[in-house]
């Protein structure tokens, strides 16, 4: 057997390992979901506070403090590991794409056409929210009681305009200390990739040095994602419903309901067609290859986290160049946020819907033009989304008591919500990555296609 031979079939083993633990975890959770509202409403919460600190407690918190929360340790040991390499991954695979680059103007193509990638996906993106939300809203699925919902503090709003400010830093030893700063760490690295470039072979041990260091991380990835993934894709998949009650979700359920249909659309269909019409190559092809990538992204709920195996499957498997990929993945990793961008849309509709203001098309077009700016400047991690949605509703004045009531209870459901959204973030990348590798005449088809 080749060794392509043998990394499609390693590849399509994981897939199929990842979609079973997703399964299991989905009815094990649900499970858990349905066992915890039986022992509540029979009396015995004491019992499910004793299953909850022995499977699921985050020992993080003051409440945790005498739980074991086995699922929470092995959950967030398996982030923490994925998390580990995030800085030196993006700035060694930028750098050393940069360095590979000795044309400025292809250089200067490649970074216009993926911006232009992710503006395309994110126009079709808002209009799709719009109309998912203004449909809700006209038919009435939006006004709902809200009073019983505790308060919740929101994030302070900021004039999102600060993420451009916010990508130059001022000192760079903060820069690599923070995961949440990659869009500085990739400026960084092209700054320092174009300067290898100029400079040619006067500096070698530096770029030899990167070229190591990007390796290790591959293998060490590559271990963790193979070895570990299906069981960590079990483990905060079952974490994630077990601990979520239904308090919050009723009065609900038309956002949940909404969010959820529009993401899935895009998700499904909105990313196989802009493959299409981009390239003219199979989507069908596309969807099979990244459905992996998107059950990960589901299951950790993190861009972040999600990039290694994002980056191995463009590659190995959908045959996109490597220096466009270690340029496009991590780019779209911290400014291509449709998915936060749909969220935000529709959450802000029915935040405004519920307080009590009147939301017309212009207030929409508003809403999806601070939405895509905010989105932007969100964080590639767990509940990111939701907090940056404070600066949508600051912009627009969505402010009254009503509004901060609607705001907690979206922080309080919206975490299954975020894992869709990831899933179409990380699957927002690849699509970007393959179109413009094909617009460069550089995929290899003949791994697209096989």
């Amino acid at each position: 057997m080749n060794k392509s031979q043998t990394t499609k079939n390693n590849a399509n083993s994981l897939a199929i390992k990842m979609a079973i633990a997703l399964a299991i975890g989905l009815v094990a959770g649900i499970s858990f979901i349905f066992l915890r509202e039986n022992l509540i409403s029979n009396g015995n919460i004491d019992t499910w506070k004793t299953i909850n600190n022995l499977l699921f407690q985050d020992i993080s918190k003051p409440e945790g403090q005498g739980a074991i929360g086995l699922f929470y340790i092995v959950g967030q040991l398996f982030i923490n590991s994925l998390q580990l390499v995030i800085v030196p991954m993006v700035f060694t695979s930028i750098t050393l794409a940069m360095c590979n680059i000795s044309d400025t103007r292809k250089l200067g193509r490649i970074s216009y056409k993926t911006i232009l990638g992710f503006l395309g996906a994110s126009l079709f993106a808002l209009i799709l929210a719009g109309i998912f939300g203004m449909t809700a809203y006209k038919m009435g699925l939006f006004n709902v009681s809200i009073n019983d919902i505790v308060s919740s503090e929101g994030s302070v709003g900021s004039n999102p305009l600060l993420v451009f400010v916010q990508a130059i830093p001022n000192n760079i030893t903060s820069v690599f200390s923070d995961n949440g700063r990659v869009l500085s760490i990739v400026f960084l690295a092209s700054v320092t990739g174009i300067c290898i470039n100029t400079l040619g072979d006067q500096i070698l041990v530096l770029k030899n040095l990167l070229q190591d260091i990007n390796k290790i991380i591959t293998v060490f990835l590559s271990f963790i994602i193979t070895k570990f993934g299906p069981i960590a894709i079990f483990v905060l998949i079952t974490r994630t419903f077990a601990i979520y009650g239904v308090e919050h979700l009723k009065p609900a359920l038309a956002y949940v309901g909404t969010a959820t249909i529009a993401l899935l659309i895009f998700l499904t269909l909105g990313y196989a067609l802009f493959v299409y019409f981009t390239t003219g190559l199979n989507p069908v092809i596309f969807v099979k290859k990244i459905t992996k990538v998107a059950l990960f992204g589901f299951s950790t709920s993190s861009s972040a986290a999600t990039l290694p195996l994002n980056t191995k499957t463009v590659v190995e498997e959908l045959g996109v160049n490597e220096e466009i990929a270690s340029f496009t993945l991590p780019l779209g990793m911290t400014i291509n946020m449709n998915g936060t961008a749909i969220m935000q849309v529709i959450a802000a509709i029915f935040i405004a819907a519920s307080a009590g203001y009147d939301v017309t098309v212009t207030n929409i077009i508003i809403i999806a033009l601070l939405a895509l700016i905010a989105s932007i400047g969100t964080p590639a991690a767990p509940g990111a989304g939701a907090i940056i949605l404070f600066t949508v509703l600051t912009g627009m004045g969505y402010n009254n008591d009503a509004a901060v009531l609607a705001y907690s209870l979206i922080l309080a459901i919206n975490r299954p919500i975020e894992m869709l959204v990831t899933s179409l973030n990380v699957v927002g990348d690849a699509a970007t990555a393959v179109y413009v590798s094909k617009s460069e005449n550089n995929l290899n088809e003949e791994i697209y296609n096989r």
